[in-house]
Protein backbone atom coordinates (compact mmCIF):
# COMPACT_ATOMS: atom_id res chain seq x y z
CA UNK A 1 0.00 0.00 0.00
CA UNK A 2 1.26 3.50 -0.89
CA UNK A 3 0.94 6.14 1.84
CA UNK A 4 0.29 9.69 0.68
CA UNK A 5 -0.05 12.35 3.40
CA UNK A 6 1.30 13.39 6.79
CA UNK A 7 1.41 10.84 9.59
CA UNK A 8 2.24 11.35 13.26
CA UNK A 9 3.18 8.63 15.73
CA UNK A 10 4.20 8.87 19.36
CA UNK A 11 7.66 7.67 20.28
CA UNK A 12 9.21 6.72 23.59
CA UNK A 13 10.53 9.65 25.64
CA UNK A 14 14.28 10.15 25.46
CA UNK A 15 14.47 10.93 29.16
CA UNK A 16 13.69 8.20 31.68
CA UNK A 17 11.83 9.62 34.66
CA UNK A 18 12.84 7.81 37.87
CA UNK A 19 10.33 5.61 39.63
CA UNK A 20 10.73 6.34 43.33
CA UNK A 21 12.08 3.50 45.43
CA UNK A 22 9.73 2.14 48.04
CA UNK A 23 10.32 3.34 51.58
CA UNK A 24 9.31 1.98 54.95
CA UNK A 25 9.66 -1.64 53.80
CA UNK A 26 11.12 -3.76 56.60
CA UNK A 27 13.28 -6.84 56.29
CA UNK A 28 12.62 -8.79 59.50
CA UNK A 29 14.73 -11.76 60.51
CA UNK A 30 14.31 -14.34 63.25
CA UNK A 31 11.96 -17.19 64.10
CA UNK A 32 8.46 -17.99 62.86
CA UNK A 33 6.29 -21.03 63.70
CA UNK A 34 6.51 -22.38 60.15
CA UNK A 35 5.51 -25.83 61.39
CA UNK A 36 1.99 -24.38 61.63
CA UNK A 37 2.00 -22.80 58.15
CA UNK A 38 -0.04 -24.28 55.29
CA UNK A 39 2.52 -23.31 52.63
CA UNK A 40 5.68 -22.70 54.68
CA UNK A 41 8.36 -20.40 53.32
CA UNK A 42 11.82 -21.83 52.71
CA UNK A 43 14.17 -21.60 55.66
CA UNK A 44 16.56 -18.66 55.30
CA UNK A 45 14.97 -17.30 52.12
CA UNK A 46 13.17 -13.93 52.32
CA UNK A 47 9.44 -14.11 51.64
CA UNK A 48 7.13 -11.18 50.96
CA UNK A 49 3.92 -10.88 52.96
CA UNK A 50 1.26 -8.44 51.79
CA UNK A 51 -1.45 -9.34 54.31
CA UNK A 52 -2.20 -11.12 57.56
CA UNK A 53 -3.43 -14.10 55.52
CA UNK A 54 -0.02 -14.24 53.84
CA UNK A 55 1.64 -14.38 57.24
CA UNK A 56 -0.51 -17.27 58.47
CA UNK A 57 -0.05 -19.23 55.25
CA UNK A 58 3.70 -18.70 54.76
CA UNK A 59 5.02 -18.31 58.32
CA UNK A 60 2.32 -19.48 60.71
CA UNK A 61 1.41 -17.48 63.79
CA UNK A 62 1.97 -17.98 67.51
CA UNK A 63 1.18 -15.86 70.56
CA UNK A 64 4.50 -17.00 72.02
CA UNK A 65 6.41 -13.91 70.92
CA UNK A 66 9.37 -14.65 73.17
CA UNK A 67 10.01 -17.70 70.99
CA UNK A 68 8.73 -16.39 67.66
CA UNK A 69 9.70 -12.76 67.14
CA UNK A 70 8.38 -12.67 63.57
CA UNK A 71 4.87 -13.24 64.94
CA UNK A 72 5.27 -10.17 67.15
CA UNK A 73 6.31 -8.00 64.24
CA UNK A 74 3.63 -9.34 61.91
CA UNK A 75 0.87 -8.73 64.45
CA UNK A 76 1.94 -5.15 65.09
CA UNK A 77 2.63 -4.25 61.46
CA UNK A 78 -0.55 -5.69 59.95
CA UNK A 79 -3.02 -5.57 62.85
CA UNK A 80 -2.05 -2.35 64.65
CA UNK A 81 -0.56 -0.20 61.88
CA UNK A 82 -2.21 -1.62 58.78
CA UNK A 83 0.97 -1.38 56.74
CA UNK A 84 2.38 -3.57 53.96
CA UNK A 85 4.45 -5.23 52.64
CA UNK A 86 7.09 -6.93 54.81
CA UNK A 87 9.98 -9.15 53.78
CA UNK A 88 10.36 -11.84 56.43
CA UNK A 89 13.32 -14.18 56.74
CA UNK A 90 12.67 -17.17 58.97
CA UNK A 91 15.71 -19.02 60.28
CA UNK A 92 13.84 -21.44 62.54
CA UNK A 93 13.92 -24.97 61.13
CA UNK A 94 11.47 -27.33 62.88
CA UNK A 95 13.07 -30.29 61.13
CA UNK A 96 16.21 -29.88 63.22
CA UNK A 97 15.34 -27.47 66.04
CA UNK A 98 13.12 -29.79 68.06
CA UNK A 99 12.96 -32.05 71.11
CA UNK A 100 11.00 -35.24 71.73
CA UNK A 101 8.05 -35.41 74.12
CA UNK A 102 7.58 -38.79 75.77
CA UNK A 103 4.32 -40.63 75.13
CA UNK A 104 1.56 -39.83 77.61
CA UNK A 105 -2.16 -40.48 77.79
CA UNK A 106 -4.38 -37.62 76.59
CA UNK A 107 -8.10 -37.26 77.10
CA UNK A 108 -10.32 -37.39 74.04
CA UNK A 109 -13.15 -34.83 74.01
CA UNK A 110 -15.58 -34.54 71.11
CA UNK A 111 -13.41 -37.08 69.31
CA UNK A 112 -10.41 -34.77 69.53
CA UNK A 113 -7.12 -34.58 71.38
CA UNK A 114 -5.80 -31.05 71.68
CA UNK A 115 -2.02 -30.60 71.80
CA UNK A 116 -0.16 -27.30 72.31
CA UNK A 117 0.91 -25.32 69.27
CA UNK A 118 4.53 -26.21 69.97
CA UNK A 119 3.76 -29.79 68.89
CA UNK A 120 5.07 -30.62 65.42
CA UNK A 121 3.06 -32.56 62.88
CA UNK A 122 5.85 -34.81 61.62
CA UNK A 123 6.90 -38.45 61.66
CA UNK A 124 7.47 -38.21 65.40
CA UNK A 125 3.72 -37.89 66.03
CA UNK A 126 2.66 -41.32 67.29
CA UNK A 127 -0.88 -42.14 68.43
CA UNK A 128 -1.63 -45.41 70.24
CA UNK A 129 -4.24 -46.87 72.52
CA UNK A 130 -4.28 -45.63 76.11
CA UNK A 131 -1.22 -46.87 77.95
CA UNK A 132 0.82 -46.97 74.77
CA UNK A 133 0.04 -50.60 74.00
CA UNK A 134 -0.38 -52.15 70.59
CA UNK A 135 0.52 -50.80 67.20
CA UNK A 136 0.28 -47.15 66.31
CA UNK A 137 -2.88 -45.83 64.71
CA UNK A 138 -2.58 -44.66 61.11
CA UNK A 139 -2.85 -41.02 60.09
CA UNK A 140 -5.46 -40.53 57.39
CA UNK A 141 -7.14 -43.80 58.33
CA UNK A 142 -7.72 -43.65 62.06
CA UNK A 143 -7.16 -39.95 62.71
CA UNK A 144 -6.27 -36.64 61.10
CA UNK A 145 -3.87 -34.07 62.56
CA UNK A 146 -4.15 -30.36 61.77
CA UNK A 147 -3.54 -26.95 63.28
CA UNK A 148 -6.40 -24.73 64.39
CA UNK A 149 -6.53 -21.73 66.74
CA UNK A 150 -2.87 -22.12 67.59
CA UNK A 151 -3.22 -25.79 68.63
CA UNK A 152 -2.42 -29.14 67.03
CA UNK A 153 -5.67 -31.09 66.83
CA UNK A 154 -5.78 -34.87 66.56
CA UNK A 155 -9.25 -35.77 65.38
CA UNK A 156 -10.24 -39.45 65.36
CA UNK A 157 -12.12 -40.57 62.28
CA UNK A 158 -15.53 -42.20 62.40
CA UNK A 159 -14.41 -45.18 60.33
CA UNK A 160 -11.13 -45.54 62.21
CA UNK A 161 -10.07 -48.00 64.86
CA UNK A 162 -10.04 -45.49 67.73
CA UNK A 163 -13.27 -43.55 67.17
CA UNK A 164 -14.79 -44.59 70.51
CA UNK A 165 -11.61 -44.05 72.55
CA UNK A 166 -11.84 -41.78 75.61
CA UNK A 167 -8.06 -41.58 76.01
CA UNK A 168 -5.12 -41.97 73.66
CA UNK A 169 -1.39 -42.26 74.14
CA UNK A 170 0.39 -39.56 72.18
CA UNK A 171 4.11 -38.96 71.59
CA UNK A 172 5.39 -36.08 69.51
CA UNK A 173 8.23 -33.70 68.80
CA UNK A 174 7.98 -30.10 69.96
CA UNK A 175 9.70 -27.02 68.65
CA UNK A 176 12.90 -25.79 70.31
CA UNK A 177 13.21 -22.19 69.09
CA UNK A 178 15.87 -21.44 71.70
CA UNK A 179 18.23 -23.37 69.42
CA UNK A 180 18.11 -20.36 67.10
CA UNK A 181 20.86 -18.38 68.77
CA UNK A 182 21.85 -14.75 68.31
CA UNK A 183 25.01 -15.96 66.57
CA UNK A 184 22.91 -17.82 64.00
CA UNK A 185 20.78 -14.73 63.43
CA UNK A 186 23.88 -12.56 62.98
CA UNK A 187 25.16 -15.01 60.37
CA UNK A 188 21.70 -15.27 58.79
CA UNK A 189 21.62 -11.55 58.10
CA UNK A 190 23.74 -12.33 55.06
CA UNK A 191 20.44 -13.50 53.54
CA UNK A 192 19.43 -9.86 53.25
CA UNK A 193 21.32 -10.11 49.96
CA UNK A 194 18.62 -12.46 48.65
CA UNK A 195 15.79 -10.03 49.26
CA UNK A 196 15.81 -8.32 45.88
CA UNK A 197 15.92 -11.53 43.88
CA UNK A 198 13.46 -13.42 46.11
CA UNK A 199 10.84 -10.71 46.64
CA UNK A 200 11.54 -8.01 44.05
CA UNK A 201 11.92 -5.42 46.82
CA UNK A 202 14.94 -3.77 48.39
CA UNK A 203 14.13 -3.11 52.07
CA UNK A 204 15.14 0.15 53.71
CA UNK A 205 14.54 -0.94 57.31
CA UNK A 206 16.29 -3.94 58.90
CA UNK A 207 14.68 -5.40 62.02
CA UNK A 208 15.42 -8.28 64.37
CA UNK A 209 13.26 -7.69 67.46
CA UNK A 210 14.39 -9.87 70.34
CA UNK A 211 17.79 -10.47 68.76
CA UNK A 212 19.08 -6.98 67.96
CA UNK A 213 19.81 -6.46 71.66
CA UNK A 214 22.82 -8.69 71.08
CA UNK A 215 25.78 -6.53 70.05
CA UNK A 216 26.93 -8.99 67.38
CA UNK A 217 23.49 -8.99 65.76
CA UNK A 218 23.32 -5.18 65.90
CA UNK A 219 26.74 -4.93 64.27
CA UNK A 220 25.73 -7.35 61.51
CA UNK A 221 22.55 -5.35 60.91
CA UNK A 222 24.49 -2.10 60.60
CA UNK A 223 26.94 -3.72 58.19
CA UNK A 224 24.17 -4.98 55.90
CA UNK A 225 22.34 -1.64 56.11
CA UNK A 226 25.41 0.07 54.68
CA UNK A 227 25.08 -1.77 51.38
CA UNK A 228 22.56 -4.47 50.44
CA UNK A 229 23.89 -6.14 47.28
CA UNK A 230 26.53 -3.42 47.48
CA UNK A 231 24.01 -0.92 46.10
CA UNK A 232 20.95 -0.36 48.29
CA UNK A 233 21.07 1.40 51.65
CA UNK A 234 18.89 0.93 54.69
CA UNK A 235 18.65 1.70 58.39
CA UNK A 236 18.94 -0.92 61.14
CA UNK A 237 16.32 -0.56 63.89
CA UNK A 238 18.10 -1.82 66.99
CA UNK A 239 16.77 -2.37 70.51
CA UNK A 240 18.77 -2.09 73.70
CA UNK A 241 17.48 -5.12 75.61
CA UNK A 242 15.22 -3.95 78.44
CA UNK A 243 16.65 -6.39 80.96
CA UNK A 244 19.90 -7.08 82.79
CA UNK A 245 21.66 -7.99 79.53
CA UNK A 246 21.03 -4.49 78.23
CA UNK A 247 19.59 -1.76 80.42
CA UNK A 248 16.91 -1.48 83.09
CA UNK A 249 17.48 2.20 83.86
CA UNK A 250 17.93 5.35 81.85
CA UNK A 251 21.57 5.72 82.84
CA UNK A 252 22.25 2.06 82.02
CA UNK A 253 20.74 2.58 78.57
CA UNK A 254 23.05 5.53 77.91
CA UNK A 255 26.09 3.59 79.10
CA UNK A 256 25.19 0.59 76.93
CA UNK A 257 24.66 2.77 73.88
CA UNK A 258 27.92 4.66 74.35
CA UNK A 259 29.79 1.37 74.67
CA UNK A 260 28.16 -0.65 71.88
CA UNK A 261 26.23 1.43 69.36
CA UNK A 262 27.52 4.36 67.31
CA UNK A 263 26.90 3.53 63.64
CA UNK A 264 25.20 6.09 61.38
CA UNK A 265 23.06 3.29 59.93
CA UNK A 266 21.64 2.30 63.33
CA UNK A 267 18.55 3.74 65.00
CA UNK A 268 18.62 2.72 68.64
CA UNK A 269 15.48 2.17 70.75
CA UNK A 270 14.85 1.75 74.50
CA UNK A 271 12.85 0.42 76.38
CA UNK A 272 10.01 -1.95 75.34
CA UNK A 273 6.36 -0.94 74.94
CA UNK A 274 3.02 -2.49 75.87
CA UNK A 275 -0.40 -2.64 74.24
CA UNK A 276 -3.39 -4.30 75.95
CA UNK A 277 -1.09 -6.18 78.30
CA UNK A 278 1.21 -7.52 75.57
CA UNK A 279 4.85 -6.51 75.39
CA UNK A 280 6.54 -5.44 72.14
CA UNK A 281 10.04 -4.37 71.23
CA UNK A 282 10.05 -0.66 70.48
CA UNK A 283 11.78 -1.26 67.13
CA UNK A 284 8.67 -3.14 66.00
CA UNK A 285 6.47 -0.12 66.62
CA UNK A 286 9.03 2.32 65.23
CA UNK A 287 8.94 0.43 61.93
CA UNK A 288 5.14 0.72 61.86
CA UNK A 289 5.21 4.45 62.60
CA UNK A 290 7.85 5.02 59.93
CA UNK A 291 5.87 3.13 57.31
CA UNK A 292 2.69 5.06 58.14
CA UNK A 293 4.51 8.39 58.02
CA UNK A 294 6.23 7.60 54.72
CA UNK A 295 2.93 6.51 53.20
CA UNK A 296 1.37 9.86 54.09
CA UNK A 297 4.15 11.65 52.18
CA UNK A 298 3.94 9.84 48.84
CA UNK A 299 6.54 7.35 50.04
CA UNK A 300 9.19 10.00 50.71
CA UNK A 301 10.86 9.46 54.11
CA UNK A 302 11.52 13.17 54.65
CA UNK A 303 9.44 13.43 57.85
CA UNK A 304 10.69 12.25 61.23
CA UNK A 305 8.79 9.54 63.12
CA UNK A 306 9.33 11.57 66.30
CA UNK A 307 6.18 12.93 67.96
CA UNK A 308 4.02 10.43 66.05
CA UNK A 309 1.72 8.27 68.16
CA UNK A 310 2.57 4.62 68.71
CA UNK A 311 -0.22 2.06 69.05
CA UNK A 312 0.83 1.46 72.66
CA UNK A 313 -0.40 2.04 76.18
CA UNK A 314 2.87 2.20 78.13
CA UNK A 315 6.62 1.68 78.13
CA UNK A 316 7.95 -1.30 80.07
CA UNK A 317 10.96 -3.39 80.87
CA UNK A 318 11.03 -7.02 79.76
CA UNK A 319 9.66 -8.16 83.12
CA UNK A 320 6.66 -5.86 82.70
CA UNK A 321 7.80 -3.11 85.06
CA UNK A 322 6.44 0.20 83.77
CA UNK A 323 8.93 2.84 82.67
CA UNK A 324 7.77 6.43 83.16
CA UNK A 325 9.91 9.15 81.64
CA UNK A 326 9.59 12.90 82.02
CA UNK A 327 10.40 15.03 79.00
CA UNK A 328 13.83 16.01 80.43
CA UNK A 329 14.59 12.33 80.99
CA UNK A 330 13.50 11.42 77.45
CA UNK A 331 15.61 14.29 76.13
CA UNK A 332 18.59 12.93 78.04
CA UNK A 333 18.25 9.69 76.06
CA UNK A 334 17.82 11.64 72.81
CA UNK A 335 20.99 13.59 73.53
CA UNK A 336 22.91 10.31 73.32
CA UNK A 337 21.26 9.13 70.10
CA UNK A 338 18.57 6.92 71.66
CA UNK A 339 14.98 6.94 70.43
CA UNK A 340 12.47 6.41 73.22
CA UNK A 341 8.83 7.14 73.95
CA UNK A 342 7.06 9.97 75.72
CA UNK A 343 3.55 10.03 77.13
CA UNK A 344 2.22 13.49 76.34
CA UNK A 345 -1.16 15.04 75.54
CA UNK A 346 -2.93 11.71 75.83
CA UNK A 347 -0.64 9.76 73.49
CA UNK A 348 2.48 7.67 73.80
CA UNK A 349 4.64 9.03 70.99
CA UNK A 350 7.98 8.18 69.44
CA UNK A 351 10.51 10.63 70.88
CA UNK A 352 13.84 11.23 69.17
CA UNK A 353 15.28 12.41 65.85
CA UNK A 354 18.81 11.05 65.99
CA UNK A 355 20.59 8.01 64.62
CA UNK A 356 23.19 6.19 66.70
CA UNK A 357 26.08 8.31 65.38
CA UNK A 358 24.82 11.28 67.41
CA UNK A 359 26.35 13.16 69.22
CA UNK A 360 29.68 12.22 67.61
CA UNK A 361 28.71 13.05 64.03
CA UNK A 362 28.22 16.69 63.06
CA UNK A 363 26.67 15.96 59.64
CA UNK A 364 22.88 16.43 59.48
CA UNK A 365 22.57 13.85 56.70
CA UNK A 366 24.04 11.29 59.10
CA UNK A 367 22.57 12.10 62.51
CA UNK A 368 19.03 13.27 61.67
CA UNK A 369 16.85 10.23 60.97
CA UNK A 370 14.75 11.78 58.16
CA UNK A 371 17.74 13.39 56.44
CA UNK A 372 19.70 10.13 56.55
CA UNK A 373 16.73 8.16 55.20
CA UNK A 374 16.18 10.65 52.36
CA UNK A 375 19.80 10.19 51.26
CA UNK A 376 19.29 6.42 51.26
CA UNK A 377 15.98 6.73 49.39
CA UNK A 378 17.34 9.02 46.68
CA UNK A 379 20.29 6.69 46.14
CA UNK A 380 18.10 3.58 46.05
CA UNK A 381 15.76 5.25 43.54
CA UNK A 382 18.55 6.14 41.16
CA UNK A 383 20.03 2.64 41.32
CA UNK A 384 16.68 1.10 40.35
CA UNK A 385 15.94 3.68 37.67
CA UNK A 386 19.24 3.67 35.83
CA UNK A 387 19.87 -0.05 36.03
CA UNK A 388 18.52 -0.37 32.50
CA UNK A 389 21.34 1.89 31.25
CA UNK A 390 24.07 -0.28 32.72
CA UNK A 391 26.42 -1.59 29.99
CA UNK A 392 24.91 0.72 27.35
CA UNK A 393 27.43 2.48 25.06
CA UNK A 394 29.02 5.49 26.76
CA UNK A 395 27.81 8.46 24.73
CA UNK A 396 27.02 12.10 25.36
CA UNK A 397 23.36 11.28 24.98
CA UNK A 398 23.51 8.61 27.67
CA UNK A 399 25.16 11.00 30.12
CA UNK A 400 22.62 13.73 29.34
CA UNK A 401 19.75 11.28 29.76
CA UNK A 402 20.92 10.26 33.21
CA UNK A 403 21.53 13.84 34.32
CA UNK A 404 18.29 15.24 32.87
CA UNK A 405 16.09 12.50 34.28
CA UNK A 406 17.55 12.84 37.76
CA UNK A 407 17.20 16.63 37.65
CA UNK A 408 13.55 16.44 36.58
CA UNK A 409 12.71 14.04 39.40
CA UNK A 410 14.61 15.95 42.06
CA UNK A 411 13.08 19.25 40.95
CA UNK A 412 9.69 17.65 41.51
CA UNK A 413 10.71 16.75 45.06
CA UNK A 414 11.82 20.33 45.65
CA UNK A 415 8.50 21.62 44.33
CA UNK A 416 6.62 19.25 46.65
CA UNK A 417 8.60 20.55 49.63
CA UNK A 418 10.39 17.24 50.22
CA UNK A 419 13.80 18.81 49.51
CA UNK A 420 15.19 22.29 50.11
CA UNK A 421 17.02 22.08 46.81
CA UNK A 422 18.81 19.69 44.47
CA UNK A 423 20.84 19.54 41.28
CA UNK A 424 22.63 16.89 39.23
CA UNK A 425 25.84 17.34 37.28
CA UNK A 426 28.33 15.24 35.36
CA UNK A 427 31.47 17.34 36.00
CA UNK A 428 34.14 17.26 33.34
CA UNK A 429 36.90 16.98 35.93
CA UNK A 430 35.32 13.80 37.28
CA UNK A 431 34.51 12.33 33.85
CA UNK A 432 38.03 12.26 32.50
CA UNK A 433 38.93 10.63 29.19
CA UNK A 434 40.53 7.81 31.14
CA UNK A 435 37.31 7.18 33.08
CA UNK A 436 35.12 7.33 30.01
CA UNK A 437 37.41 4.96 28.10
CA UNK A 438 37.19 2.61 31.08
CA UNK A 439 33.39 2.74 30.89
CA UNK A 440 32.99 4.82 34.05
CA UNK A 441 30.45 7.65 34.21
CA UNK A 442 30.44 9.82 37.32
CA UNK A 443 27.34 11.78 38.28
CA UNK A 444 27.41 14.27 41.16
CA UNK A 445 24.15 14.93 43.01
CA UNK A 446 23.74 17.79 45.46
CA UNK A 447 20.70 17.68 47.75
CA UNK A 448 19.50 19.14 51.02
CA UNK A 449 16.45 17.79 52.83
CA UNK A 450 14.47 19.44 55.63
CA UNK A 451 15.72 18.98 59.17
CA UNK A 452 13.08 18.17 61.79
CA UNK A 453 11.94 21.05 64.01
CA UNK A 454 13.95 19.71 66.92
CA UNK A 455 13.42 22.80 69.06
CA UNK A 456 10.91 25.64 68.93
CA UNK A 457 11.75 28.53 71.26
CA UNK A 458 9.03 30.97 72.23
CA UNK A 459 9.73 34.22 74.09
CA UNK A 460 6.79 35.43 76.18
CA UNK A 461 7.02 39.04 77.32
CA UNK A 462 4.68 41.21 79.32
CA UNK A 463 3.99 44.53 77.59
CA UNK A 464 2.57 47.17 79.95
CA UNK A 465 1.54 49.44 77.08
CA UNK A 466 -1.48 47.19 76.52
CA UNK A 467 -2.62 47.98 80.08
CA UNK A 468 -2.45 51.71 79.38
CA UNK A 469 -4.35 51.32 76.13
CA UNK A 470 -6.99 49.13 77.75
CA UNK A 471 -7.61 51.63 80.56
CA UNK A 472 -8.12 54.68 78.33
CA UNK A 473 -11.55 56.18 78.99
Amino acid sequence: MVNHGIYVSRGEPSTSIPTAAESGIPFVIGAAPVHMASTPAKIGVPVLCESWEDVEAKLGYSDDWDSFNLSEFAYAYFKLYGCKPVAFCNLFDPASMKTAVTAADKDVANHQVVLPGEAIKDSGLTVKASGGTGTAYVAGTDYEAYYADGKLIIEVLEDGACYEATSLSVAYNKVAPTQLTAAKVAAGLENTELCMSATGHAPDLLCAPGYSGDSAVAAAMALKASGINGMFHAKALVDIAADSTGATTLDNAITYKQTNLADKNEIVCWPMVMKDGRKYHMSTHLAGVMAQTDSGNDGCPYESPSSKAMACDAMVLKDGTEVLLSQPQANKLNAQGIVTGLAILGNLVVWGNYTACYPTSKAAEEYFIPCARVFDWVGNTLVRTFWSYLDAPVTRRLIDTVVDAANIWLNGLVGAGYLYGARVEAPADENTVENLLAGIIKVHIYIASPSPAQEIDVTLEYNSSYVTAAMQL
